[in-house]
């Protein structure tokens, strides 16, 4: 089977990273269940910041975001190693900008993650991902962006959604809690 996958937030602890980064740099202690009480993509607004200053301090801080110690999901490589023992082929489909690209597939691959260079998307905005996962033809994608996802409501690819705080009103893809959870979720659709 093709497997496609997004990489913040859905493979990867992001967000909650950049929460940690904002914190250090602002010399907050913003606890993190403000972080987890979160209902969009954002996270500025326990800050303080406004929309625009947000994006600013997102903008100024993407290399200590990106290439620092992000942690991915627990279970997340070792699912994915184990995807491509049994066969499958991986794809990973990110918003990531162009400029990142090269990096974040080397920074990838050092984390474990098992990346073919001809399997690795990058530098298109959300909306864009739609055409990509279309021409692969995938069986499943993963993504933690309920927008991504409901663009793909009528192809045959099986949506999952990596859940996160700003995505639980989403109800039209399988929701994924634990990494640890999606092989189970394979094999009991496809036996």
């Amino acid at each position: 089977m093709k497997f496609g996958f997004d990489i913040d937030d859905t493979l990867i602890n992001l967000r909650a990273h950049a929460f940690h980064i904002y914190n250090k740099k602002l010399g907050k202690q913003i606890p993190l269940e403000a972080f987890h009480a979160l209902k969009r993509v954002e996270i500025h607004e326990p800050f303080g910041l406004n929309d625009k200053k947000g994006k600013a301090m997102w903008e100024q801080s993407l290399e200590s975001i990106y290439y620092t110690d992000c942690p991915a999901f627990p279970g997340a490589v070792e699912v994915l190693n184990e995807l491509k023992g049994k066969g499958h082929t991986i794809y990973y489909i990110t918003a990531r900008p162009m400029a990142h690209g090269e990096r974040t597939k080397a920074w990838m691959k050092e984390k474990g993650f098992p990346v073919k260079d001809d399997a690795f998307f990058y530098g298109m905005n959300d909306h864009e991902k739609v055409n990509i996962i279309q021409n692969l033809e995938l069986d499943y994608y993963v993504d933690d962006k309920p927008a991504v996802l409901n663009t793909l409501q009528e192809e045959p690819t099986t949506l999952v959604i990596k859940d996160q705080s700003y995505n639980r009103e989403f109800t039209q893809a399988i929701r994924l809690y634990e990494w640890k959870e999606f092989i189970l979720l394979i094999e009991s659709r496809h036996p």
